[in-house]
């Protein structure tokens, strides 16, 4: 077996190890453009690593801001084993108040490092990296979760990029779907979500409705998207037929309803914290034994897709570093071959102990 240092040296003859690879918006947009397939394969063999321990997943770490409780920058370290064999950390920033300026609520960087040197390697654009796994994510979630393949129908909460891209993934996940149903508080944000919609996904039928309780009305499955920071849906009608709600952005449903459905999330002990839903239903009841299991326990077949006794399974996803990983990698082999992106060279100093830093 080859020793540390010289796995590390092989390393070094591969590539300047003082050059950053930096790959852009428009380069990630267009190794990621129409590749949903591969994508969500990315997640689930990401989920897959991290059921059976193939990770390390810190906690994130929240920046916020004095008399600004809406806005924080999040920190995501996260490394993640076989397959994928890598390490880094997401930057992103949620500013809601973003929108009246006309620029979007999230922006991200992310930084992957390598896993022989612990030397930063490569730079990406991260805001769309996150929207992809997010909704890839999403549309996995409901491919193993909803109990009706042929559903032709799914509500959207929230209309934005998010929600946007998980319609995009969901059209690719059920053959039969045709018809999205939207709601927003802003019905300028509804009407543009409707027509790029209409011009981006060919013939599909988007309705817009007043409220959210009607859109549990007209559909199954049901995707929350928001920027709501504290829960603001206390009901779901109990005689609905079996529904899958992917409770994206975690701070939607009131306490009382995780407490009373049937709860699949992506990580525990992750979820459960800086006040989502699940937290506070947590901290009410004083402990987490109402989240039957994780999306990864369902890959892999530990865990039934669906409990019996309850009619509403909420799918409520924290975001894993890991995720963003995985998919980042994916970018990163994918620009080899047409050789997107650009290199800075002698980004990083040379070693001190080097003839060359003399």
């Amino acid at each position: 077996m080859r020793s540390q240092s010289e796995q590390i040296q092989d390393v070094l003859t591969q590539r300047p190890t003082d050059a950053l690879k930096v790959i852009g918006a428009d380069d990630v947009q267009s190794l990621l453009g129409g590749r949903e397939k591969e994508i969500m394969e990315t997640v689930r063999k990401a989920y897959a690593s991290h059921a059976t321990a193939q990770s390390s997943l810190p906690h994130s770490s929240f920046l916020r801001f004095p008399g600004q409780p809406r806005n924080r920058i999040i920190a995501l370290p996260a490394y993640l084993g076989d397959p994928f064999n890598v390490a880094g950390i997401k930057w992103i920033a949620s500013f809601p108040g973003n929108h009246d300026a006309g620029l979007d609520r999230a922006s991200a960087v992310i930084v992957l490092n390598s896993t022989e040197t612990g030397r930063p390697e490569v730079l990406l654009e991260g805001s769309l990296i996150s929207a992809k796994r997010t909704a890839a994510s999403a549309a996995l979630a409901a491919q193993y979760l909803h109990p009706n393949p042929d559903v032709d129908t799914v509500g959207l909460i929230g209309c934005g990029l998010i929600n946007f891209e998980i319609a995009r993934f969901l059209l690719f996940t059920f053959s039969k779907l045709r018809r999205f149903v939207l709601f927003d508080n802003s019905q300028q944000n509804a009407e543009l979500f409707r027509s790029r919609c209409r011009n981006l996904f060919g013939p599909v039928e988007v309705d817009i409705v007043a409220a959210s309780e009607h859109v549990f009305r007209m559909a199954t499955l049901v995707s929350f998207a928001t920027t709501a920071s504290e829960p603001h849906v206390e009901r779901i009608d109990d005689a609905l037929e079996a529904t899958t709600v992917l409770h994206v952005s975690l701070r939607d449903l009131s306490p009382a309803l995780i407490l009373r459905y049937d709860n699949v999330v992506d990580d525990i002990d992750h979820v459960c914290r800086a006040q989502t839903s699940l937290d506070l239903a947590r901290q009410s009841s004083g402990h987490a034994d109402f989240i039957r299991g994780t999306l990864g326990e369902i890959i892999l077949g530990k865990i039934a897709a669906r409990n019996p006794s309850s009619n509403i399974t909420i799918f409520s996803p924290f975001g894993l570093g890991i995720l963003d990983l995985a998919l980042s990698k994916f970018v990163v082999d994918a620009a080899r071959e047409p050789g997107l992106g650009f290199e800075v060279p002698s980004f990083l100093p040379q070693s001190w102990g080097s003839a060359k830093a003399l």
